[in-house]
């Protein structure tokens, strides 16, 4: 199976499977002299954790990461940098009724049909256990990102679950880390923990809307057509598992402004930088960044194991039905936040080392005369 990496020149690989007995990501083109240690991608792990609440999976997983190679003395060496998470909670037993059967909305059937096998066990490779690994590298990239723009903060949050959609007039930074949902809005967290309270005792599931927001991320990043930062950035969230639709700032909305009301009006600010009127943009114009907030929003669609009866096919051809039983969250949404942000430190890493290589000097250099 290949392209299993993503990334230019901070290239991330992948590899391993949910009921295997690790699984990790390879790290090529991390620049030496990054300061990082074991427990500093912990902390971005340890947000991802399954088991931690009752709205995930109860898949019990420590997630310690561990760095194999790239790192002496507390440093990168330029050289790549192998992270192995263990897996230690496998329960394959809970997957020996699906071993012939397709889960609809699963990725079983398109993996018979391309490779004519398939690992029934969580979905081997397809399962979303695969984005620990992201998570790993990202927090790689934010320790590279730190050295190169201290400045740029990346933050993730829930919009939406299911109908439910936060109130933006309540929108509080501080409140995100406060509650299981990541939601920026205190009152629509409580009102999401009773409606998941009851789906999940149902035995069934709903969707979300992911918001990733990078602030500080200086001007200059991406290149026109094909090296864009929006493709890369679009690219690397559309390929988190379930995730069904991706937009960078106004994204679909944009479609139903006017030219007048879209268009980001330019003024000059008081540090002598541009400054603009709104940021529909989502902070990139012609594939390169602005200097303002980059915005990129996802859709999750609902997870598709749940304790419901389904229509499906066995791999003879046969119909039955099937419930799916095991350990799943009933939002897996809630778990795709820190794998957001995760990419989008990985994209921005990529993208400051491209620019550094094509245009030199400091990233965010500004070239033109402005002012």
């Amino acid at each position: 199976m290949s392209i299993n990496s993503f990334g230019h020149l901070f290239r991330v690989t992948t590899w391993g499977e949910s009921h295997g007995p690790a699984l990790g990501a390879t790290v090529d083109g991390c620049p030496p002299g990054v300061p990082v240690d074991a427990a500093m991608i912990q902390h971005w792990l340890d947000r991802r954790k399954p088991g931690q609440n009752k709205y995930t999976t109860q898949r019990r997983e420590a997630d310690e990461v561990r760095i194999l190679s790239g790192v002496f003395e507390g440093q990168t060496t330029g050289t790549p940098v192998q992270l192995m998470i263990e897996n230690t909670d496998q329960r394959s037993k809970d997957y020996g009724d699906i071993m012939d059967k397709f889960r609809p909305g699963h990725a079983d059937i398109t993996y018979w049909q391309k490779y004519g096998i398939r690992d029934y066990r969580g979905g081997g490779r397809s399962s979303a256990r695969e984005t620990a690994s992201r998570v790993a590298a990202g927090g790689l990239a934010r320790e590279a990102i730190r050295a190169i723009a201290p400045d740029v903060q990346i933050t993730g949050y829930m919009t939406r679950m299911g109908a439910h959609e936060i109130d933006r007039s309540r929108f509080d930074w501080d409140q995100i880390e406060q509650n299981p949902f990541w939601s920026p809005d205190a009152q629509t967290a409580a009102d999401w923990a009773d409606y998941l309270d009851d789906l999940r005792k149902s035995g069934s599931s709903v969707g979300a809307i992911i918001e990733v927001v990078a602030r500080g991320v200086p001007a200059g990043l991406g290149a026109p057509v094909y090296g864009k930062l929006d493709t890369d950035l679009a690219a690397a969230m559309m390929s988190i598992n379930a995730v069904k639709g991706v937009e960078i700032g106004e994204g679909m909305s944009a479609a139903m402004l006017t030219g007048e009301l879209n268009a980001d009006e330019i003024f000059m600010g008081n540090d002598g930088k541009p400054s603009y009127s709104s940021n529909h943009a989502g902070g990139i114009l012609g594939g390169i960044s602005t200097g303002q907030d980059i915005v990129v929003r996802f859709a999750v669609k609902p997870t598709s194991s749940i304790l419901k009866t389904r229509k499906t096919i066995t791999k003879a051809g046969a119909e039955t039905e099937i419930i799916t039983k095991g350990r799943h969250d009933p939002c897996v949404g809630i778990r795709a936040v820190p794998v957001g942000e995760a990419m989008m430190a990985c994209v921005l890493l990529d993208h400051m080392l491209l620019h550094r290589g094509q245009v030199g000097g400091q990233i965010g250099e500004n070239r033109g005369r402005i002012g």
